[in-house]
């Protein structure tokens, strides 16, 4: 089975290949990769597109994955909006739609919408195929092996909820869940070339909260119980008088989050302290962290120095982390971030300044290239990389698909638990 994998994992990684080619990829006799293919091709995972170009024989048929075979559905929800999407067996999605949601509205209220929103994509796409399997993110600690939130500071209601198991059951598809940074550093390592090349990486999001997914030798690393990376919550010493969302005092979120970056704008126009937010709170009745990358936009100076002091906070935490785990790539998202240069350039001074000359030889600190997308890019790929794992793949290929075989997951990950 490893070696079906490693034949499966070539053809899916590229957009047309050959036996010869596969031969030398793989490492694996021509008898044995020939083998393989036809074992492929039998389960309908694997056809010929065309023929490849000639050595000076015969030329070779070229295989490419049967992406069409089957769908994956992606799930993406945060604090303030979703992204629920559907691909093809090769993660490209097929089509997606964006709305904004209230996560504190509780699992049903979010979830039932989730629901029809799937169910109008496979519908639009004519998807008369089978849903071979979805992945969801939320803004919370997730333990992974049974996908369950766990004391999620930000998601009132959803301690425990078996989304999983609802998923499972309503399309009678594997379903994993994970948390929503875990899965923006997966789409882009997925989709990201130069991500991809890396291998060892970062990806922090700022947005409402601050949460980190960390990549080692191009695999996702989650940790023992899937917690992996939640910078967020780090003791930081300019915050121990602020009580954060999660109870504890001290928190880089409680300062240097979205939330804080609101409560701290309208602090600033109430005082008088900053005449761009007191105008915008004047005319909306608000101040949202959004508003204060306008203000700086603007010429702010408050803003500005309010931008400057989150960004200073963050790569000051950031800089232990690149020390400690000596990234090649570090890649910020979230709306924080996405807003303006101010946070950026924030973090990469701090960055650069405080972490280990070694460290930061080579390193590079990049906005993401994907955007939001990359969680919904991540929650597709999460799919596909369980799915074609060699220890999942052996249980349903005798089948030709794991659509109808939600217990793929479930028992999977309480084995390895």
């Amino acid at each position: 089975m490893d070696s079906l994998a490693a034949v499966l994992g070539a053809i899916r990684s590229s957009r047309g290949t050959t036996q010869p080619l596969l031969t030398q990829q793989v490492g694996l006799g021509r008898s044995v990769v020939a083998a393989r293919i036809a074992e492929l091709e039998s389960a309908g995972l694997v056809t010929q597109a065309g023929m490849g170009p000639s050595t000076g024989g015969r030329a070779p048929r070229q295989l490419r994955l049967r992406a069409e075979a089957g769908v994956v559905v992606g799930v993406d929800i945060g604090a303030t909006g979703m992204e629920v999407g559907v691909a093809d067996l090769s993660g490209t999605v097929l089509d997606f739609v964006e709305e904004s949601v209230d996560i504190a509205d509780g699992p049903d209220v979010v979830l039932d919408r989730v629901e029809v929103l799937v169910d109008q994509l496979l519908a639009r796409s004519g998807a008369d195929r089978d849903v071979w399997g979805i992945g969801v993110g939320v803004p919370g600690p997730v333990e992974f092996a049974t996908g369950l939130p766990v004391a999620p500071p930000i998601m009132p209601g959803w301690d425990g909820y078996p989304i999983r198991e609802r998923f499972a059951k309503r399309w009678s598809a594997p379903t994993w869940v994970d948390n929503d940074v875990n899965l923006l550093a997966l789409g882009e390592l997925r989709t990201n070339r130069a991500a991809a090349a890396a291998e060892d990486l970062l990806y922090v999001k700022i947005g409402t909260g601050i949460g980190a997914g960390l990549v080692s030798g191009g695999r996702l690393h989650r940790g023992t119980n899937g917690c992996a990376g939640d910078i967020g919550h780090v003791a930081v010493a300019e915050a121990a008088n602020v009580i954060c969302r999660c109870g504890n005092a001290g928190c880089l979120e409680a300062i240097a989050g979205g939330a804080a970056l609101a409560r701290e704008g309208r602090r600033l126009a109430e005082t008088g302290g900053s005449p761009a937010m007191a105008e915008i709170l004047a005319a909306t009745g608000s101040v949202t962290a959004a508003d204060v990358t306008v203000a700086a936009e603007r010429g702010d100076a408050a803003a500005r120095a309010l931008l400057a002091r989150a960004g200073r906070l963050v790569g000051t935490t950031l800089a232990t982390l690149v020390s400690f785990y000596n990234p090649a790539l570090v890649v910020l998202g979230g709306g924080v971030v996405s807003a303006g240069d101010h946070v950026l350039a924030a973090i990469r001074e701090s960055v650069y300044r405080r972490s280990l000359p070694l460290a930061t030889r080579t390193l590079r600190i990049e906005p993401s290239s994907l955007g939001e997308a990359a969680g919904l890019a991540g929650a597709v790929h999460l799919v596909l990389d369980e799915l074609f794992a060699p220890r999942r793949l052996a249980r349903w290929l005798p089948y030709s698909s794991p659509a109808g075989r939600p217990e793929l997951a479930e028992a999977e990950e309480a084995s390895a638990a």
